[in-house]
């Protein structure tokens, strides 16, 4: 989706940081400071599962388990939930970690505010299946999802997830303008890790600002998913990736992570292929902040900004 001048988003709009933010961050960084760079392999999982679990329920949500295209997952369904219309999320960890259970209330909160029912896959995980099996999981879900029926889907993740994300929207938009797949209405992004050869800025400027992530730890989670494979291929990286007449992508990011330069070198290439791209920078913010939302102010208006950008995108797409 090429922008006109009377379409175009900014490329970034900057969020403040408020007292009562920044004393939870503050507290965030001290509690979670023994876990800074070790949440790199499979040993880790039980501890990035559990942190995940912290994220409240939303209300009037049901989970269902299920499977589609192949790959398990679980269904998070908003009682006012609108028919023909789904969102897929992969969830963040590095390719690594993570999983749709531990994930199903955070993506409850997204699905309950854009009243669509969503799917967190459980896709592949490394080292047990590098890539390219995450990506060939996420192309099985979207596909099994196109396949039900459903007239409009969007297209989540953080993290890794948010980097999966925007490959999986390269791929289904590819295939829907060869006429072989539904196309996708839009896809919105946390913190994704669009760059697995780990060359932005960030990873130097705010290596003390993040309390969590070190260049060595990803760098060991990338090797452990690509094994031989080349860190730059655009089904890795989808910063490298082909991104003309993409449709519309917001992304969110927090000034205190090693992963800014991610999301702002991605919407710096979006827009130049004139994609409908935006970047949403939370001043203070850590790595996927809005997994505290019911503690952080920021993270409930990341979660609603976030949500009212794909219940749009859906509505277009049915205008359309």
């Amino acid at each position: 989706m090429t922008m006109t001048p009377n379409q175009a988003s900014p490329a970034e709009i900057h969020h403040p940081l408020s007292d009562k933010d920044d004393g939870f961050i503050a507290a965030l960084r001290a509690q979670v400071a023994p876990l800074k760079g070790h949440l790199d392999g499979p040993h880790a999982r039980g501890v990035f599962d559990d942190v995940m679990e912290h994220t409240p329920d939303a209300a009037g949500v049901r989970y269902e388990e299920g499977a589609v295209g192949g790959v398990r997952g679980i269904w998070c369904r908003p009682r006012d939930a609108r028919p023909g219309v789904a969102l897929l999320h992969m969830h963040g960890g590095a390719y690594v970690l993570g999983s749709a259970h531990a994930y199903r209330h955070f993506v409850g909160q997204i699905a309950a505010r854009a009243h669509a029912s969503g799917f967190v896959a459980d896709y592949r995980l490394a080292p047990e299946h590098a890539f390219p099996a995450a990506v060939d999981d996420a192309r099985a879900v979207y596909r099994g999802i196109a396949a039900q029926g459903t007239e409009r889907i969007v297209i989540t993740g953080d993290s890794a997830g948010g980097g999966l994300a925007l490959v999986l929207l390269a791929a289904a938009h590819a295939e829907a303008a060869a006429a072989r797949g539904l196309a996708p209405s839009g896809a919105a992004v946390m913190s994704p890790w669009t760059d697995l050869t780990l060359a932005g800025g960030s990873f130097q400027s705010r290596a003390n600002e993040d309390p969590l992530n070190t260049k060595g730890m990803l760098a060991a989670m990338a090797a452990a998913y690509l094994r031989t494979q080349d860190a730059s291929a655009p089904l890795a990286s989808p910063l490298a990736g082909t991104l003309t007449d993409l449709p519309p992508i917001q992304l969110h990011v927090g000034t205190r992570e090693v992963l800014l330069d991610d999301t702002l070198r991605y919407v710096a290439r979006a827009r130049e292929a004139g994609v409908d791209a935006t970047a949403h920078v939370w001043e203070g913010m850590t790595h996927v902040f809005q997994s505290s939302v019911g503690s952080l102010d920021a993270a409930d208006r990341s979660v609603t900004v976030m949500a009212a950008f794909l219940t749009d995108k859906l509505d277009s797409a049915s205008a359309g």
